[in-house]
């Protein structure tokens, strides 16, 4: 992910957004995209990927490495950070206009490969329980519920962010897959 592609990420994020209005959660669907200072913190620490649609063609391809000017629009992106030693994805999100075609699961595996490669032996994330395109989802991917007993200290603080930010109104899990 570069800068050229924050927008597109941005707006990207407000139209997946809106699945969750749809499901009668309004809030998250209104809860504003990451920043461009944010994305910029992800992309710099090597934690951030789109897939992009390229100029002229309907194949998508990797774009983490694509400038804008080379791609027609950003189909989805995905970005992480490395919690209690284990690959935390932050972030998945496909645009719908580009949904059920395999995408997000492209992105997580090109995000579980790069935690394999830097050495982690385990992705977490956190999700919403009762929406199928989240827990659901992520245990198709091979994800399990994670006890609260085996969360690390900065899983914990994660947690009780998302809560802070209004995310418990709905049930939610933290899920751990072994890489």
């Amino acid at each position: 992910m570069t800068p050229a592609d924050f927008r597109a990420v941005q707006d990207l994020e407000r139209a997946a957004g809106e699945l969750f209005r749809q499901a009668g959660m309004a809030s998250i669907a209104d809860d504003e995209p990451f920043s461009d200072a944010e994305l910029a913190a992800f992309a710099a620490s090597g934690w951030a990927w789109v897939l992009t649609v390229p100029v002229g063609g309907s194949a998508l391809v990797p774009g983490e490495e694509n400038a804008a000017e080379d791609h027609a629009g950003v189909a989805g992106y995905a970005v992480g950070e490395v919690v209690d030693g284990a690959a935390h994805l932050e972030q998945l999100s496909v645009d719908p206009r580009h949904g059920r075609q395999g995408l997000g699961a492209r992105l997580l595996e090109h995000f579980r490969a790069e935690a394999r490669d830097r050495g982690l032996r385990r992705a977490t994330l956190t999700t919403f329980s009762e929406i199928p395109w989240n827990a659901a989802y992520y245990a198709r991917l091979g994800f399990t519920v994670l006890p609260q007993a085996e969360w690390g200290p900065e899983l914990r603080a994660k947690v009780a962010e998302e809560a802070a930010h209004g995310l418990d109104r709905w049930p939610r899990v933290v899920m751990a897959a072994e890489l």
